[in-house]
């Protein structure tokens, strides 16, 4: 009877281990992927604006088109995009797998021409941009899409003489040529500054400069985190900075997980984000 009982019990435990396997391989395939969280933050600091006080920003990353993520999948993500009404948006970088091997640049195209961003439409180059001799081909879809690619480059977003900010691109980190002397010149302590930058882990290289907050991608939080540990793998340059906030020597840092998946199609503990920035002047406060 005895050994009867062992028996039953050690074909119950592997009968839920198999069960426990199952349930976790089909939640991290086809339900995680697909769901679409909505970050929201206030960014607050003195340079900020009046004018600025209460604007949107908002910031996605790494699709991935391609393998395990399509055209319709992106569409529903443009269609949540609008209806959160940003008045800025930033794309963070890797946009298609495999650019040169991606048959639907058009669609793609059409859609990020869709989104609507009154302040204007920002880009940089991810590492899978520049990748399967992708730099061009991301470029024409870019700049069809009405977004400014910002490669070493800066723009002042200006409401009047009084009320400005200013965005920097930094090329990819990776397979890029990543380079502040262009923009350093043009960087000043005395207007608020935000970085978009692939790689999380150039933070520490952007925090030397008057650079508020930087904006990276790069990381997908790992896409399989585990409770109490995290992720078990990040890619290179995020291995230090890899989900939300950081303060990097004074300099505010956030990482977004990205909307697709790459390598692998799985997310566990890692869903796709979209994140919304609204800025708060402290000059506001002190006028009322």
């Amino acid at each position: 009877m005895k050994r009867r009982t062992f028996l039953k019990k050690l074909f119950s435990n592997f009968a839920k281990g198999a069960l426990f396997t199952s349930i976790g391989y089909f939640y991290a395939k086809y339900i995680e992927p697909k769901r679409l969280v909505v970050h929201s933050y206030t960014i607050a600091h003195p340079l900020i604006p009046a004018r600025f006080d209460g604007i949107k920003l908002l910031q996605f990353s790494d699709v991935h088109l391609g393998y395990y993520y399509d055209v319709d999948e992106f569409h529903k993500v443009v269609k949540r995009i609008n209806s959160l009404r940003p008045h800025i948006v930033f794309f963070t970088g890797d946009l298609l797998d495999e650019p040169n091997r991606y048959d639907y640049t058009n669609e793609v195209t059409m859609l990020l021409k869709e989104i609507s961003a009154p302040l204007g439409k920002f880009c940089i180059y991810g590492n899978h941009d520049h990748g399967g001799y992708g730099t061009d081909i991301y470029r024409e879809i870019m700049t069809k899409a009405g977004f400014d690619l910002l490669v070493n480059d800066q723009k002042i977003i200006q409401l009047d003489e009084q009320n400005k900010i200013m965005i920097v691109g930094l090329d990819d980190f990776m397979l890029g040529k990543p380079d502040f002397t262009p923009i350093a010149n043009q960087l000043s302590s005395s207007i608020y500054t935000i970085a978009l930058l692939h790689e999380p882990d150039a933070a520490d290289q952007t925090a030397q400069y008057p650079i508020h907050l930087q904006l990276s991608g790069h990381s997908h939080g790992g896409q399989i985190q585990l409770p109490f540990i995290g992720p078990l793998i990040t890619p290179p340059l995020a291995k230090k900075y890899y989900e939300g906030f950081y303060d990097v020597e004074g300099m505010r840092l956030y990482v977004n997980r990205g909307l697709g998946t790459t390598r692998m199609p799985f997310r566990f503990l890692s869903p796709p984000e979209l994140t919304m920035f609204t800025l708060k002047s402290k000059k506001v406060g002190s006028q009322r």
